[in-house]
């Protein structure tokens, strides 16, 4: 699913597009993606309304309004922005039009309709809960310790936890526990400091490539000029076939299942102590 380096993607590539435009128009092919409020209502209070900016909050992307409201946009698995005109064509599995006053489409793909627009007063109702963003310069390898500290759950259910970090999800996860060598059956609180260190110096590397790429795609992510992103080419373990070689040692990777998450891994290169 789009995770923090596709949805960053994401937001850089739309702004030029968007910022200081006026939503003209809404379609709402299927009414299910506006979650927040009813579809009539929804489509209402966004109409007319202008864009001043575009933020990323872990997974979420908000577009700041001028009727000091903002749309919050949740790609969830399989969604996609892609930008067009009024005489583009709409892509397949589009479920929803941006209109916008520049002649600009934005649209909504997506295959699952797992996807979903909220327009809220307060984004807090919606983000507050999430944890700290892993390339800010507050999150710190000791912010890190404490947030696993005494943690018995997995370490790789851990870094999907929204509400322990914001923006990691299963792939990077994944690439960032085979670059700290660490097992993703340990335990979070059994981390020395030295594989806390470790650990945090790889999400930042990891998340900082993949920005740099443009997003992973390996299933359904397209970036907003509908092109792919490239970072899956840099992937040392996630997605691999499992009895493919580890890039480093040679070891077939291995897939296994943590907390009903497919989980790549080398058994090599990270053993469980």
């Amino acid at each position: 699913m789009p995770e923090l380096p596709e949805v960053e993607t994401v937001k850089n590539e739309l702004l030029p597009y968007v910022i200081r435009r006026q939503v003209t128009g809404l379609n709402l092919i299927w009414k299910g993606i506006a979650h927040q409020p009813p579809a009539a209502e929804f489509c209402s209070r966004l109409i007319g309304q202008t864009i001043k900016g575009i933020t990323r909050r872990g997974k979420y992307l908000l577009f700041s309004l001028t009727g000091e409201e903002v749309l919050i946009i949740h790609l969830r698995m399989t969604g996609s922005l892609i930008v067009g005109h009024n005489s583009t064509e709409p892509p397949q599995y589009t479920r929803a039009i941006i209109h916008l006053d520049n002649n600009t489409n934005i649209f909504f793909r997506d295959p699952r309709k797992f996807g979903l627009m909220r327009l809220v007063k307060d984004e807090n109702t919606i983000i507050g809960k999430l944890g700290p963003e892993p390339l800010d310069a507050s999150f710190t390898p000791e912010i890190l310790s404490q947030r696993l500290a005494r943690r018995t759950a997995p370490i790789k259910a851990l870094l999907c936890d929204q509400h322990l970090i914001a923006g990691i999800g299963n792939m990077y996860a994944d690439e960032t526990l085979f670059s700290a060598k660490i097992n993703p059956l340990r335990s979070g609180g059994s981390l020395s400091s030295r594989e806390i260190s470790h650990l945090h110096q790889s999400i930042q590397k990891i998340l900082r490539l993949a920005i740099i790429n443009k997003g992973a795609s390996v299933e359904n992510y397209y970036r907003p000029d509908g092109t792919l992103g490239t970072a899956h080419f840099e992937f040392q373990v996630a997605h691999r076939l499992s009895g493919k070689s580890c890039p480093i040692c040679g070891t077939n990777i291995e897939r296994i299942t943590v907390r009903n998450r497919g989980t790549y891994f080398c058994p090599h290169c990270q053993p469980e102590i």
